[in-house]
């Protein structure tokens, strides 16, 4: 059995016990969420698509830990301007844990 969800604008496609990274999410670790914007369902033979999102379906999962991902470098340069501008990222992150899909 499968779902797909979205979360944090981005859509994942997920089992029972699989272990992700997610969009930054406000819950503290070891507490559980659960996902309602479930787009599809699948269980053997039988596939729930949802218009735009199947009726009484949701993932549970707890949250593992948070934290920042690699640092990403941001340069912006214009040429023969004297323009450049050097800069850093670090996108924050949940990890999660799937523990249940309901259809």
């Amino acid at each position: 059995m499968y779902a797909i969800f979205e979360t944090g604008g981005k859509q994942y496609k997920v089992q029972e016990g699989d272990t992700l990274f997610v969009e930054k999410l406000p819950a503290s670790e070891g507490e559980t969420v659960q996902f309602d914007k479930v787009l599809l369902v699948k269980d053997g033979d039988e596939v729930k698509v949802g218009t735009p999102v199947v009726d009484g379906a949701s993932v549970q999962a707890t949250v593992d830990e948070h934290g920042r991902g690699k640092k990403l470098t941001v340069f912006k340069y214009k040429p023969k301007k004297n323009y450049h501008r050097k800069q850093g990222h670090r996108q924050p992150y949940t990890k999660i844990k799937i523990e249940k899909i309901e259809a």
